[in-house]
């Protein structure tokens, strides 16, 4: 029975990697910007103080679990970071910023961060931002993104049931406007006809008159397959379904919404992971939780495969043909090598079920049909990394 033990214990560290060997520790940074939410009309939904927090320390949690077999040690530090640029240490055993770090701040943070000259060799990984530009113009050759970008979601939308004729109601905040352009460029790219774009501009109280102001803002809207209602605050979209001029479909921020995980989502195992976030922090996992899980359990593959802690080391086996990661999506992760953008299942959702899971049948790629949503290598200005 001990040689049995023994054997199995031999093959075990045979696949798991170098690591075996080895006694790491591992130190990744959670450095999270607070910033000012616009106000909304309902407080139905808030948005929990530990978004993303939450989903990261779930991933520490399952490296470690991991770790225990290799003999290496997993830590997580948090940080606070400010207007300017300074970092304040909320908790954990790091004084100062490792050289593997989770961002959890907009997009113009995150570009100053990662541009700051001690930060150039460190492995940063976006996991708030969903701006296009990151993987566009605004790429960074430190910097990988686990949050899906509004190219994919807007992608995975204009996918869904191929419909033709589009008419999209945009809110006034900058991430509406992002979103709404990488709609349109969507349409654009598969041929689908936006007959109008309209913008909220009412400043009523809908809680109260939601039954009589929608229907007279939507009464001029041309006639539409779909509503595309573009509201990533939260604001006033959940006012739109069932109560439009035109009884349409709404999709976009409310109605049939692309995400990067819902609730909902139960296949492939992931009512196990929803179970297990669940226990932990005592609601349901979003969209910002799955991506900080997701950068975790990255940086944990990592450093299983390469029996490393060094952040141009992991980052080198991460971009390399090599790396796959289970997410509980269907399809194994992996990251696109000109612009550091996960590919990953787009999920459409409504508050009860699942739609439809994106990238579609019927829509081919000459490599991997994950990369029909977002930027494409030919469409990508990143250049980072046009040697890799």
């Amino acid at each position: 029975m001990a040689a049995l033990i023994g054997a199995a214990w031999l093959i075990l560290m045979g696949m798991l990697g170098p690591a075996t060997a080895q006694g790491l520790t591992v130190d990744v940074s959670y450095i999270r910007q607070k910033i000012e939410r616009p106000p909304v009309l309902s407080n139905l939904d808030p948005i929990p103080q530990d978004e993303g927090l939450a989903g990261a320390i779930l991933g520490n949690d399952d490296n470690a679990g991991t770790g225990k077999f290799l003999n290496h040690g997993d830590t997580l530090s948090v940080f606070d970071l400010d207007q300017a640029w300074d970092l304040t240490p909320v908790s954990g055993p790091l004084n100062q910023p490792g050289d593997l770090i989770l961002i959890d701040a907009p997009s113009a943070s995150i570009l100053a961060f990662t541009d700051q000259t001690e930060n150039t060799s460190r492995l940063i990984v976006n996991m708030h931002s969903p701006d296009t530009a990151l993987g566009d113009g605004d790429c960074r050759a430190n910097l990988l993104r686990t949050i899906p970008s509004h190219a994919m979601r807007a992608d995975a939308l204009a996918l869904l049931r191929r419909w033709d004729d589009l008419v999209i109601i945009r809110g006034r905040h900058p991430a509406d406007r992002a979103f709404a352009a990488a709609i349109q460029a969507s349409a654009s790219k598969f041929g689908l006809k936006i007959k109008a774009t309209k913008d909220w501009v009412e400043d009523g109280d809908l809680r109260r008159t939601a039954l009589t102001e929608m229907p007279l803002f939507t009464q001029d809207l041309p006639r539409q397959d779909i509503l595309i209602v573009v509201d990533e605050s939260d604001d006033f979209a959940r006012y739109l379904p069932y109560n439009t001029w035109s009884r349409r479909p709404v999709v976009g921020s409310e109605g049939i919404v692309p995400v990067a995980w819902s609730p909902v989502v139960e296949s492939w195992g992931a009512a196990q992971l929803q179970s297990r976030f669940s226990d932990g922090s005592g609601r349901s996992m979003r969209p910002a939780d799955y991506a900080a899980w997701v950068a975790m359990r990255t940086i944990g593959e990592a450093v299983t495969r390469t029996g490393s802690a060094d952040a141009v080391t992991l980052r080198a086996y991460i971009l390399s043909g090599a790396f796959e990661l289970a997410g509980f999506k269907g399809r194994a992760l992996s990251f696109r090598n000109w612009n550091r953008q996960m590919r990953q299942t787009i999920h459409l959702v409504q508050p009860r079920a699942v739609v439809a899971n994106a990238p579609l049948p019927g829509f081919l790629h000459q490599h991997t049909e994950l990369d029909t949503l977002g930027l494409d290598a030919p469409e990508s200005t990143c250049r980072a990394f046009a040697s890799s």
